[in-house]
């Protein structure tokens, strides 16, 4: 890649929450390319699985291919592979570790089993998707650290659990639950959308968007002001996602009509 091409891949998400990440994929795509190998990078959300395909979208010899461990995941790693690469990748490097407890005492959320792990030290871009159910929880990781979490997460807030090393070919698909929503709003402003689809009042979704609950594409909302547009993405921390599949035209009394898919 010329140095002009890389320097506006690099504007372009500097100062933005994307920085960091395009800076980290774009060395390991010069990586790639100088030795015509492959390197996988940490996982990623979906927002920094845009800019992967952005960033490999730039070099006409790598191939790019993600992988979060089960089918349906939200956060992937992504292998970037040099065309001419004349060996196997050896895999992703994903493991899954399954924590148990008992669920008649004590019921434990995914931010509850997060944070544990991320008390451990490890780091956030370690960790892929937590998959909570009522009495355990299965949590996708690198594999260089899976023996680490088995070996020290013992407790997960107050209650006691049980580690192991669990098969990542046992996860079912991801299944989620979806329900279509047609509803007006004043405008397609983030705080009338957000409104809407998680059925709360607007002065509660601004509210949410100031204490920064709400992400806009993957990244802060920021600002409750911003126009909303057909195929954004709006995620409530604690709410799932929203997303916009059709904005139509406007009723008589001037409001806008608009289709979203909630998922659950």
């Amino acid at each position: 890649m010329a140095a002009e091409q890389k320097e506006r891949l690099l504007r372009f998400y500097r100062g933005g929450e994307g920085e960091e990440t395009a800076i980290r994929l774009l060395d390991l795509a010069e990586a790639v390319m100088k030795t015509a190998k492959f390197r996988i990078s940490p996982f990623l959300d979906p927002y920094g699985q845009e800019i992967a395909e952005t960033i490999c979208a730039s070099y006409e010899g790598i191939q790019l291919d993600f992988d979060g461990g089960y089918a349906g995941a939200e956060r992937q790693r992504a292998m970037l592979c040099h065309r001419d690469f004349a060996g196997t990748p050896d895999g992703f490097a994903i493991a899954c570790v399954e924590a148990a407890w008992n669920g008649q005492f004590a019921r434990l959320t995914h931010r509850d089993v997060l944070g544990a792990v991320m008390g451990l030290g490890i780091e956030r871009e370690l960790v892929g998707d937590i998959l909570p159910a009522s009495d355990t929880a299965r949590i996708i990781c690198d594999a260089k650290i899976a023996d680490f979490i088995v070996s020290n997460l013992t407790m997960i807030g107050a209650v006691g659990v049980k580690t192991a090393l669990s098969d990542l070919a046992a996860i079912p698909p991801r299944e989620e639950r979806t329900k279509e929503i047609r509803a007006t709003v004043a405008s397609l402003r983030l705080d009338s959308i957000v409104a809407a689809g998680f059925g709360i009042s607007r002065s509660r979704a601004a509210d949410d968007i100031a204490a920064d609950k709400v992400k806009l594409n993957w990244q802060s909302a920021a600002s409750a002001s911003k126009t909303i547009k057909e195929g954004d993405v709006l995620s409530m921390r604690g709410r799932g996602r929203v997303e916009v599949t059709e904005v139509r035209g406007q009723t008589k009394k001037g409001r806008t009509v608009v289709v979203l898919n909630r998922f659950f």
